[in-house]
C-alpha cells in the first residue's frame, strides 16, 4: 500500500468515529433548536466555549508530546506511557476538584444566568474524565489500532445522542401525552428519572455519562501501566516540549471560541431586533455548527496524520509526501466548501428548526473557508513539531489570538456575529500564511502554494457567483437546487481533469 493510500485508509477509519459520530451528535442541533429558545441554547454554547479552553489546560500538550518521545530511537514506550499517564492522572484529579469547588464564582465570572451551579460541577467532571482518556486514545493511535479507537469513540457518541433523545425529546413527550396514549406506559419511568426544571442541564449530564463509559471501555489501556510519581529528570524535557504546545492550544482556542465569549460583551443591546445578546450567541453558535462538515474532515485527518507525520519524518522522500498530502487535503476541503455553501437553502432548515436561527446562515460560508485554512495550518505545522521547535507554534498561535481579539472587538459592534466570522477567517488565513513562511526557512517542503491558491480562488468565485444567481431565482425553485448540486460537481470535475490526469501523464 502506498504512503498516500495508507494515510487515506487510516483517515477513513478514524473518520468512522469522527464523521459518523459527529454527524449523529450534530443531528442534535435541530432537536436543541426546536426544544430550546436561542437564549437557553446560548448557555450551552457559552459554557462549552470555556470547556474548549479548559480541555487544553487539562491535557497540556501531552498527546503530541507522547507521540514525539515515543518515536525517538531507543525509547521505552511502555515506561514512557506509564510515567506520562501517571502525570496526567494526578493533574486531572487536582484540576477537577479545584474547578468543582470554584463552581459558583466561576459561573458568576462567566456572566451566565444564576442558578444551576451543578452545571459547572458536571463540566468539571467531564473535563477530568476526558483528560484521563486522552493518553490511552493516543496510545491506540500510536499502535495503529484505529478500529478500536473508532469503536470506542463511536460508542461514546451513540450514548450521548441516545441520552439526549431520551431526556430532551422522549421524556417531555411522555409527560405531555394523554393518559390513554401510546406513551402512557412510560410515564412512571419518566417521572422517576426526569426533572423538567433541569432543561439544558441534560445536555451536560448526557456528556458526563458518555465520558464515564469511555473510561470503562478504555479499561485495558488504563490498567496496563504502572503508576510512577513524576520525577524532575523526566518532567523537564517532557514539559519543555509540551508547554509550548499547551500555549499554542490555548491560543488556538482563543481563535476558535473567543468570539462566542466576546459577543455578549461587545454586541450592542438591540443590535438584532427582538433578540437578546445571549440569544445572538445561541444563533451564532447554532450556525457555527454547520461548519461541522469541514471540521469533521480536519479532525479525522488530524487523528491519522499526527502519528503518520512523525513516523514518516525519517524517510528520504518525506517532504514530497507532506506536499502531496497538503494538496489533496486542500482540494477535498475546497469541494466541501463549495458543496455546503451552495446548498444552505435546504441544509440550513434541516438543522436549524426555528426561524430565529436561520437569520445567521450568512456566517456559514465564511466559517467553512476559515476552517479550511485551519486545516491547512495543521498540515503546515508539521515542520516545528518535527524539528522540536514547538515554541514557533506558540508564537503563531499568539499572533492569531491577538488578531482574533482585536478584530472581534472592532467588528462585533458594527457587524454583529458576521464580524466574528470574518475575524475567524482572517485569523486562520494569517496563521496558515505565517506558518508556511516560517517553515520555508526552517524545514523546506515543496508545497504547490500557487496552484492551491488558484483552486481556492476558483472555489470562492463559484460560491459567490452561485449564491448571487440563486438569490435571483424564486425561493425553493428547482433551478436553485440544481445549481447548488451542479457547481460542486463542476469543481470536482475540473480538479480531476487538471490534477488527476496531470498526475497520470507524469507517471
Amino acid at each position: 500500500m502506498s504512503i498516500a493510500k495508507k494515510l487515506a485508509s487510516q483517515t477513513a477509519i478514524y473518520g468512522v468515529s469522527s464523521i459518523v459520530g459527529r454527524v449523529l451528535s450534530y443531528l442534535l442541533v435541530p432537536i436543541y433548536t426546536a426544544h430550546f429558545a436561542a437564549a437557553e441554547y446560548g448557555i450551552v454554547t457559552g459554557l462549552y466555549a470555556y470547556v474548549s479552553f479548559l480541555n487544553v489546560v487539562f491535557t497540556y500538550g501531552l498527546e503530541t508530546t507522547f507521540f514525539r518521545f515515543a518515536n525517538r530511537p531507543g525509547e521505552d514506550r511502555r515506561e514512557l506511557y506509564s510515567r506520562t499517564l501517571s502525570l496526567l492522572l494526578l493533574s486531572s484529579v487536582v484540576l477537577t476538584v479545584l474547578l468543582a469547588l470554584l463552581a459558583r464564582p466561576l459561573l458568576a465570572l462567566l456572566r451566565l444566568p444564576p442558578g444551576h451551579y451543578e452545571y459547572a460541577i458536571w463540566v468539571a467532571l467531564i473535563l477530568g474524565l476526558d483528560a484521563v482518556a486522552a493518553l490511552p486514545f493516543a496510545r491506540l493511535r500510536l499502535e495503529n489500532k484505529a478500529r478500536r479507537f473508532a469503536a470506542i469513540r463511536l460508542t461514546n457518541i451513540l450514548l450521548y445522542v441516545g441520552l439526549n433523545l431520551f431526556f430532551v425529546v422522549l421524556c417531555p413527550a411522555v409527560l405531555r401525552s394523554a393518559p390513554a396514549g401510546m406513551l402512557a406506559s412510560l410515564r412512571p419511568l419518566v417521572q422517576a428519572v426526569y426533572n423538567p426544571n433541569l432543561g439544558v442541564g441534560y445536555v451536560f449530564l448526557s456528556n458526563l455519562a458518555a465520558s464515564a463509559l469511555t473510561l470503562l471501555l478504555l479499561a485495558h489501556e488504563l490498567l496496563d501501566f504502572r503508576f510512577r510519581w513524576p520525577q524532575l529528570g523526566f518532567l523537564r524535557p517532557l514539559l519543555a516540549y509540551a508547554l509550548p504546545l499547551m500555549l499554542m492550544g490555548l491560543a488556538g482556542m482563543v481563535n476558535e471560541t473567543l468570539d462566542r465569549i466576546l459577543l455578549p460583551t461587545y454586541l450592542p443591546e438591540g443590535f438584532y431586533p427582538g433578540v437578546s445578546r445571549l440569544g445572538a450567541v445561541g444563533v451564532y453558535g447554532a450556525c457555527y455548527k454547520l461548519s461541522i462538515f469541514m471540521s469533521l474532515i480536519i479532525q479525522a485527518f488530524r487523528y491519522a496524520a499526527e502519528p503518520f507525520f512523525f513516523a514518516q519524518s525519517t524517510e528520504k522522500n518525506s517532504p514530497a509526501t507532506f506536499a502531496l498530502v497538503l494538496k489533496w487535503f486542500t482540494l477535498c476541503c475546497a469541494f466541501i466548501f463549495v458543496g455546503i455553501s451552495l446548498n444552505l437553502s435546504w441544509v440550513g432548515p434541516l438543522f436549524l428548526r426555528r426561524p430565529e436561527y436561520l437569520t445567521g446562515l450568512g456566517v456559514v460560508p465564511i466559517l467553512l473557508l476559515a476552517n479550511l485554512f485551519l486545516g491547512v495550518y495543521y498540515n503546515l505545522s508539521v515542520w516545528f513539531k518535527l524539528t522540536d521547535k514547538t515554541y514557533f507554534g506558540t508564537y503563531i498561535g499568539a499572533a492569531g489570538a491577538v488578531l482574533t481579539i482585536a478584530l472581534n472587538i472592532a467588528l462585533i459592534p458594527v457587524m454583529g456575529y458576521m464580524g466574528s466570522a470574518w475575524a475567524t477567517l482572517a485569523c486562520y488565513f494569517m496563521m496558515a500564511a505565517l506558518c508556511w513562511w516560517l517553515g520555508e526557512r526552517h524545514f523546506p517542503v515543496p508545497y504547490p502554494v500557487g496552484r492551491l491558491l488558484a483552486w481556492l480562488l476558483v472555489a470562492v468565485a463559484l460560491v459567490v457567483l452561485g449564491q448571487a444567481t440563486v438569490r435571483g431565482l424564486p425561493a425553493g425553485s428547482v433551478a436553485g437546487y440544481a445549481l447548488g448540486l451542479a457547481l460542486p460537481l463542476l469543481f470536482a470535475a475540473a480538479v480531476y481533469g487538471v490534477e488527476v490526469r496531470r498526475g497520470i501523464r507524469r507517471a
